[in-house]
């Protein structure tokens, strides 16, 4: 748990920061806007031991989606049809929802909803005023850890209710990712460093199974965060392969800016070389709306040739089911 904000910095001034020293927030948009703030207390008790509990009153309107059913299914075809002519191999197409805070409605109280219903290995909780941070994330997915010179990252893709449940495409797309990580860290790690440590691993999380992989590599000297996230970022895993084609398709086909959603969210300890960043998947973050205050949680898919329109609708509503029914207060947990 962090508190006593020192500092708040956007942009290059935000990333150049990280390497000077200081526990730094960061919250990177999938547009790449960074977001740090160093703070002067740094405790070791997690924030789940302070978390007090809040009661958050169900939201009972309709969720707005950025993408409705049919235009989803249309985005998916359209992909296929670029998939077809050779642009990309896959890319991950995801739609943004929004519903209206009540007044005064404060995040902690769902934070800790989520905190007691819904287990998540990267779960955060990000409340800077100063900087215009309000984010719940119950993130599954590791970005990137750093720990002195070794870089790790942990791609998720492939997910389905249940392990046998899983399909060939999950598997292909998980492998095509991670050649693409391979490749991001490549770029920053000693040659012959970037090992696969496991492939396609099947992970439990609650109402779904995802596969994930994990690999890692060797930092070269002398690398800094600009380094780092010049070649990794935004993450493979929500933008696609080649990532360059990928982001070409999710501009035309995505009416709305994703946010931090798809970003990255976490922690840098520059003074002890020790970073972890979460992919910004999972995660709830309020912004003004056209009346006052939205939460916005957004939700996608990874697709390939042999992605279905309405099997990847499916999986959006699977990712978004559970979360947006806490927030809702329609599940229990």
């Amino acid at each position: 748990m962090a508190t006593g904000v020192l500092e708040v910095r956007h942009g290059s001034q935000a990333v150049e920061g990280l390497d000077g020293g200081g526990f730094w927030a960061v919250v990177a948009t999938f547009e790449g806007d960074v977001t740090a703030v160093r703070f002067g207390r740094v405790s070791e008790a997690p924030w789940a031991d302070h978390a007090e509990a809040a009661t958050w009153a169900p939201l009972d309107g309709v969720w707005a989606s950025s993408l409705d059913h049919a235009a989803y299914v249309r985005a998916v075809e359209l992909t296929r049809d670029r998939i077809a002519t050779g642009e990309v191999y896959q890319a991950n197409v995801c739609r943004v929802l929004r519903h209206p805070l009540p007044f005064g409605a404060d995040l902690d109280a769902l934070d800790h909803r989520l905190l007691t219903r819904h287990h998540a290995p990267y779960a955060s909780r990000l409340r800077v005023g100063a900087a215009g941070l309000d984010i719940v994330s119950a993130s599954p997915e590791l970005f990137l850890r750093r720990n002195g010179g070794r870089l790790v990252s942990a791609p998720i893709k492939g997910t389905a209710t249940t392990v046998e449940a899983m399909l060939g495409k999950d598997h292909a797309e998980n492998v095509m990712i991670v050649d693409l990580v391979r490749n991001d860290l490549s770029q920053v790690c000693e040659p012959g460093s970037v090992d696969v440590e496991s492939l396609c691993r099947p992970q439990e999380h609650p109402g779904l199974v995802h596969l994930v992989s994990t690999v890692s590599g060797r930092l070269r000297e002398g690398v800094g965060w600009a380094d780092i996230l010049g070649a990794t970022f935004p993450p493979a895993s929500v933008s696609g392969t080649p990532k360059s084609s990928a982001l070409n398709v999710i501009r035309d086909l995505e009416p709305v800016p994703r946010g931090p959603y798809c970003g990255a969210v976490g922690w840098v300890d520059a003074d002890r070389g020790e970073a972890e960043l979460a992919v910004g998947i999972r995660t709830f973050w309020a912004e003004d709306g056209e009346q006052g205050r939205d939460l916005c949680f957004g939700t996608g898919a990874g697709l390939t040739w042999g992605s279905d329109p309405e099997g990847e609708w499916a999986e959006t509503q699977l990712k978004a089911e559970r979360l947006v029914g806490l927030a809702s207060c329609t599940s229990a947990g």
